[in-house]
């Protein structure tokens, strides 16, 4: 059996306004040694906001996020750290879980109307760790993770009604 590791996210993508949160759960192993949200390249999640905002999956990611930003789209996950053997999220020590300071992002970020869950362990996380009411709209989307075996069409097309709906 593997010993699960620490893993500790990333600090959030955001700009000075922004409408939309997208919310992972924790970052992968690719992720992590490229320090880079959805650094695995079998996750579409840059293949979708790419085809949603006009830029490749494959630009420098400094350009992939300043796209992001001036789209009105945040990026963060649930967990600020946890522990965990690989990837996946069902690896993840329930007991682990550390959650990141929402209230506090939520403050310094009130424009953000919507937040979109990409997958159902970050809205479980969310709600299980995260106390109190926030006034935004809750929409949990299909994974853009390859464990997440929909059709890539599939999850396009739930991912574009969401942003861009």
């Amino acid at each position: 059996m593997t010993t699960p590791d620490l893993v500790q996210g990333f600090a959030p993508i955001a700009g000075g306004a922004p409408r939309v949160l997208v919310l992972g759960n924790a970052p992968s192993v690719l992720a992590l040694a490229k320090q880079q949200y959805y650094g695995n390249p079998r996750n579409a999640f840059w293949r979708i906001a790419g085809a949603l905002y006009g830029f490749d999956a494959d630009d420098p990611y400094p350009e992939r996020t300043a796209a992001l930003i001036a789209n009105g789209v945040a990026v963060w996950d649930v967990l600020r750290e946890c522990r965990r053997a690989g990837s996946l999220d069902s690896a993840v020590q329930p007991n682990s879980m550390v959650a990141n300071d929402f209230g506090a992002f939520f403050s310094r970020y009130p424009t953000i109307g919507r937040v979109l869950f990409n997958g159902a362990a970050a809205e479980r996380n969310f709600r299980r760790l995260v106390p109190g009411v926030f006034d935004v709209d809750f929409t949990r989307l299909p994974s853009t993770s390859p464990a997440q075996t929909m059709r890539y069409e599939l999850k396009l097309a739930a991912w574009r009604a969401a942003l861009t709906g």
